[in-house]
């Protein structure tokens, strides 16, 4: 019963259930929206657009993790911690523009289409890691490492073996985060293009069809609780180990 219970498997199972009934449930939103002349939105497949949303949140995220991981690595070491405090102001910033002012810089030198898209999203995501990745790695006791340096580790070494897994559980919960965010924030790329679950939330405002902006809202709070949970499951059972 606790395993039926489990957040996760209520979330994806929910999913599941929306995917698979949505193109069946005709007769309930013509019953909600009796103004609407077409109540499902049929152009794309739901679990295509699905996929297609989660594929770019988590290209978007595993290139905001780089980024953002990598830089808190280089201004916690050495001559790098000269350039923290720009580190911290460029991802505050990164976050602070709109991802539709950046979709509009990008545009014009990227073109419509995906790029354009990961990188509104991959800069809009790097705040949550950088700040996680920073506090994780200044989290380190300096007992500990003072005690891997007397072990004759060298700094590679120390990082790997001990700051990233200490910090580990700090980061990703910033990749959690980062997650949650972009998944609700990659509605916006179907404004150039992109086939997301934004696509009938943009057809539906556009149009004046309510019962499509449900069904691509809906889609996407689901999605982001079932990310949120599996990332949950991730952090629970690998933090541990380390």
């Amino acid at each position: 019963m606790r395993r039926l219970a489990d957040p996760l498997l209520l979330s994806a199972a929910a999913l599941a259930a929306l995917l698979a009934g949505l193109p069946r449930a005709a007769p309930l939103f013509r019953w909600l929206f009796p103004e609407v002349e077409r109540p499902i939105y049929r152009q794309d497949g739901f679990v295509r657009l699905t996929l297609d949303h989660a594929g770019l949140v988590a290209v978007a995220s595993a290139i905001a993790a780089a980024l953002g991981i990598g830089a808190a690595i280089l201004v916690t070491r050495g001559p790098g911690r000269a350039f923290r405090g720009l580190l911290e102001t460029l991802a505050a910033i990164g976050q602070t523009v709109p991802p539709v002012g950046v979709l509009a810089l990008a545009v014009p030198a990227l073109g419509f289409g995906v790029r354009p898209a990961v990188l509104a999203l991959a800069l809009y995501g790097l705040l949550p890691i950088v700040q996680a990745s920073l506090a994780g790695l200044d989290g380190v006791p300096a007992g500990v490492r003072e005690a891997a340096e007397g072990m004759g580790f060298s700094p590679l070494r120390r990082l790997l073996a001990v700051d990233l897994p200490l910090a580990a559980p700090l980061i990703l919960a910033g990749m959690r985060t980062t997650v949650v965010i972009n998944v609700g924030t990659a509605a916006i790329a179907s404004t150039i293009g992109v086939r997301t679950l934004g696509t009938p939330i943009i057809l539906g405002l556009d149009g004046n069809n309510t019962a499509y902006v449900l069904q691509g809202a809906v889609l996407v709070a689901l999605l982001a609780l079932v990310l949120d949970q599996a990332l949950g499951w991730v952090v629970r059972r690998v933090v541990p180990a380390l």
